[in-house]
């Protein structure tokens, strides 16, 4: 436990996976609590923040929205290098969205240390009873072969949350807190495919 309420943790989060399965979707109903079904590819990447408390320890979390189109594929280790979680997302409706995951995960354990808190997300639940592609207990199977018995499976929907998208990211910073990981705040970077340089979006509910 912290002694103080004080405490800070500073964590960042990358949202990984296919074009289309709701990456940005989830960030925006977690962040603004809406939801856009007309909202636009994600270019490279984008950045938000989000703070919350856990067990007395103020804990913000560096979101960053990655592109899941293949030609953005490439720059995808310049946005979770230095992550401490990562969000892997399939579409409910979407077998091969889901057998994407495999390659984001080879990448990752390639990549990353064993100590990278890994989430696993099937997005668009609203769906589910005529369209489900990706029966659950399928899905639950292939995770705790590929990552552990330890990796949670989220079913949610980005439309119709009923609460469980904030569950993912409180369950993240609870993991993080109790490893007592204390991450130096650093100025975040948005690298996008363009000469011009970003700032991030700002809200009133970002940032300290």
């Amino acid at each position: 436990m912290y002694g103080t309420s004080a405490s800070t943790l500073e964590a960042k989060v990358v949202i990984l996976g296919s074009q289309g399965v709701g990456k940005t979707s989830i960030v925006v109903r977690y962040i603004n609590k809406t939801f856009s079904p007309n909202s636009t590819s994600t270019i490279g990447a984008s950045f938000m923040t989000k703070k919350l408390t856990v067990d007395d320890c103020k804990v913000r979390l560096q979101i960053w929205d990655t592109a899941g189109q293949e030609r953005f594929r490439a720059m995808a280790p310049m946005y979770y290098r230095g992550a401490h979680a990562a969000l892997l997302v399939y579409d409910i409706t979407s077998q091969e969205s889901f057998e994407e995951l495999t390659s984001w995960i080879e990448e990752l354990k390639r990549n990353m240390t064993e100590d990278l808190v890994i989430v696993v997300v099937a997005n668009k639940l609203d769906l589910a009873p005529l369209r489900r592609e990706v029966p659950y207990d399928d899905a639950q199977q292939f995770i705790t072969r590929a990552l552990g018995p330890d990796t949670l499976l989220y079913e949610v929907s980005a439309k119709d949350d009923n609460g469980t998208i904030e569950e993912i990211f409180v369950h993240i910073g609870r993991i993080l807190v109790d490893r007592k990981q204390y991450i130096p705040v650093r100025k975040p970077i948005t690298y996008l495919p363009m000469d011009e340089e970003p700032q991030p979006p700002k809200s009133p509910c970002c940032g300290f």
